[in-house]
C-alpha cells in the first residue's frame, strides 16, 4: 500500500509540475506575442481585439448550445447567433473607430453613406435578425431558442461592446490600453505565485485554490512592478500621445507623435525633507492599480462561478496550460470598461480635430454661423484680440 501511494503521489507530483512548466511556457509566448503586437501599432492591437472577442463569444456561445442541448438542423438558427455578433460589430465599429477615420472614409461613396446612416443601417439590419429569428422558430424547441437569444444578447453586452471600450481607450493613447492589460497580467502572475508559495487562508468559496496570502501578494506585486513600467511608458510618446489619423501618399497610418499632455510631463513634488520629480500620471495609475488589483480579479471569480454552475474546468482548450481565450481575458473585460469609464470620467477634454470635423460637414451657412458665434466668445473673453487669434 505504501508503495502504491508513494507511486500515485510521485504522479500526481510530476503532473503538476507538467502543468506548471506548460502553464508558465505558453504564458511567457502568449506575454512575447502581444509585445511584437504592440510594436506593429494600433492597427494590429485592434484586430487583435476583434480575434478575441471573436474566440470569446465562440467559446461562451457553445457552452448556451450544449447546455440547451440543439439540434444541428435548426433553420438558419446557428448563423442568426453569428449573425447578430456581426451587426453589433458593424454598430460599435462605427460608434467608436469611424470619427478618427471621418476624412479618409468621406473619399468612398460607399464608406461614407455605412458611417452617415450607420444607426439607421444597424437598426434595420438588427430588427431582420429578429425576424429570421421569428421565422425559425420551431414549437418543439422554441424555448430552448429563446433562451439562446437571450444568451447571445448578453454576449454582446459582456464581449463585444467591451472590446470595443478596450478599442476606445487606445485612441486616447496606447498607455491606456497596454498598462491596464499590463496590471491585470502582473497581479496574475504575483497572485499566483504568491498563493502557490504561502497560500493558507481561503479566499473565496468559488475559487477554493484562491487565497488571501496570494491575493495580497497579488495587490502589493501590482503597485510595485507596475509603478516602475507606468514610468517607464511615460517617457516615449508612442505610448503617450493620441492615436491620430494622417495620409501619407495612397496609404493610412495612424500618427503617434504629438506634444505630451502635462499628465506625461516630469513633475518635481516635495516630501518633508527631500524632493522627488513623478509623472502626473502617477495619480491615475494609483486608480488602475486599485481596480486591476482589488475589483477586476472578481470577474474572475465571477467566471469560476459560471463554469462550475455548467460543471466546466475551463472555456475551451485552445491556450495549453490556461485553458480557453476567456479564462484570459474574463478579468480584462471589466478593467477596459473601468478605464473607459474613468477617461471619459476624469481624464478626457474634446478633441479639436474631431470638432473640426463635425463643423466641416455643416453647410455654408451654419458654418459662418459658428464663426460668428466663436468669435463673439472669444472677443467677450478678451481672446478675440490678442496675439493667439486673428479674426
Amino acid at each position: 500500500m505504501e508503495t502504491n501511494d508513494g507511486v500515485k503521489s510521485q504522479k500526481t507530483y510530476l503532473q503538476h509540475l507538467s502543468n506548471v512548466i506548460k502553464r508558465v511556457t505558453f504564458g511567457i509566448l502568449m506575454i512575447s506575442g502581444f509585445l511584437i503586437i504592440i510594436l506593429k501599432g494600433p492597427v494590429m492591437l485592434m484586430l487583435l481585439a476583434f480575434l478575441i472577442q471573436v474566440f470569446c463569444f465562440k467559446e461562451i456561445l457553445k457552452i448556451g448550445y450544449d447546455s440547451n442541448k440543439l439540434p444541428h438542423n435548426l433553420p438558419y438558427f446557428r448563423f442568426l447567433c453569428w449573425y447578430f455578433f456581426m451587426v453589433a460589430n458593424y454598430f460599435f465599429s462605427i460608434e467608436t473607430i469611424a470619427p478618427y477615420f471621418q476624412s479618409y472614409c468621406n473619399k468612398f461613396y460607399n464608406l461614407k453613406i455605412m458611417i452617415s446612416y450607420h444607426r439607421f443601417i444597424s437598426f434595420c439590419a438588427y430588427f431582420g435578425g429578429i425576424v429570421l429569428f421569428v421565422l425559425s422558430l420551431v414549437r418543439k424547441y422554441d424555448l430552448k431558442q429563446f433562451r439562446i437569444l437571450a444568451w447571445t444578447h448578453t454576449l454582446l453586452i459582456l464581449i463585444v461592446l467591451q472590446s470595443y471600450m478596450i478599442i476606445g481607450n487606445m485612441f486616447n493613447g496606447l498607455i491606456w490600453l497596454i498598462l491596464p492589460v499590463s496590471l491585470v497580467i502582473l497581479n496574475d502572475i504575483f497572485a499566483y505565485v504568491f498563493g502557490r508559495l504561502c497560500g493558507k487562508t481561503p479566499l473565496i468559496k468559488l475559487s477554493p485554490k484562491k487565497t488571501w496570502e496570494g491575493f495580497i501578494g497579488g495587490v502589493v506585486g501590482t503597485f510595485i512592478s507596475g509603478f516602475f513600467l507606468s514610468n517607464i511608458m511615460c517617457r516615449y510618446k508612442y505610448f503617450v500621445c493620441p492615436i491620430e489619423y494622417y495620409e501619407t501618399g495612397n496609404s493610412v497610418a495612424l500618427s503617434s507623435d504629438c506634444t505630451p499632455s502635462y499628465l506625461f510631463l516630469p513633475k518635481k513634488y516635495f516630501l518633508w525633507f527631500f524632493s522627488v520629480d513623478l509623472y502626473p500620471f502617477t495619480y491615475h495609475f494609483v486608480a488602475l492599480a486599485l481596480f486591476a488589483s482589488i475589483i477586476a480579479p472578481f470577474g474572475g471569480f465571477c467566471a469560476s462561478g459560471f463554469k462550475r454552475a455548467f460543471k466546466l474546468k475551463d472555456f475551451g482548450d485552445v491556450i495549453p496550460g490556461h485553458g480557453g481565450i476567456m479564462d484570459r481575458f474574463d478579468c480584462q473585460f471589466l478593467m477596459a470598461t473601468f478605464v473607459n469609464v474613468y477617461i471619459f470620467t476624469f481624464v478626457k477634454s474634446p478633441s479639436v480635430e474631431l470638432i473640426f470635423q463635425k463643423i466641416s460637414y455643416l453647410d455654408e451657412k451654419k458654418q459662418l454661423q459658428f464663426y460668428y458665434l466663436l468669435r463673439e466668445f472669444l472677443q467677450a473673453n478678451d481672446l478675440g484680440n490678442s496675439t493667439y487669434f486673428d479674426l
